[in-house]
């Protein structure tokens, strides 16, 4: 997506070799115009599938899987929590997932009564690194019977091997925008 690239660009920044900030419009404040042209791009990459929920993770993950929902016919939108609630005594899937930016391990939780066996399952990433995130996903998804339809990730850093590692476990990834290479502050994609 020709657009995103430019406006990772023109406010993204380099940090290192490893890390871009896309704190201006995907990660800490939105830009809801550029958000309905993700969530359109994301239908046309998965025009050919048919989707009952959409999958995706707090907290980032929720704007950009909101704003794809209605070009689906407004399938719900469910998200892992990071953290237990007092209301998720029982009941629940769950998968770990290690998070590259904050060095860290999650457990993602999903209630046991919001995804149900044989639904197809569009899962949605804002950033995909080494695909954690995703992996534990299509887990859970695995875990309550259902499908991925297919991964979506806005920005996929393609040096990190995410979404080879999600093709080889035979899911369909579609990235928005592929960074191939962070090098002396330049962003370069594939």
């Amino acid at each position: 997506m020709e657009e995103l690239k430019r406006k990772i660009l023109d406010e993204g920044v380099a940090i290192g070799t490893e890390i871009v900030k896309v704190d201006h419009f995907l990660n800490h404040m939105l830009d809801v115009r550029f958000l309905e042209r993700i969530g359109q791009e994301f239908k046309n990459r998965f025009a050919d599938s048919e989707i009952d929920k959409i999958l995706t993770v707090e907290a980032s993950g929720i704007a950009v899987a909101c704003f794809t929902a209605p070009y689906f016919g407004y399938p719900p939108v469910v998200f892992a929590k990071k953290a237990k609630p007092n209301t998720m005594s029982e009941g629940f899937y769950e998968a770990d997932a290690r998070s590259f930016t904050k060095g860290t391990v999650s457990k993602f939780r999903v209630a046991g009564d919001l995804l149900s066996p044989g639904e197809r399952v569009l899962i949605i990433d804002d950033f995909m690194a080494h695909g954690e995130a995703s992996a534990a996903l299509t887990e859970i998804v695995r875990q309550a019977g259902g499908t991925v339809a297919g991964i979506g990730a806005v920005i996929e850093k393609g040096f990190q091997g995410g979404s080879r590692k999600l093709r080889d476990m035979g899911y369909r990834v579609e990235s928005l925008a592929v960074i191939r290479e962070i090098s002396d502050g330049n962003i370069i994609f594939e």
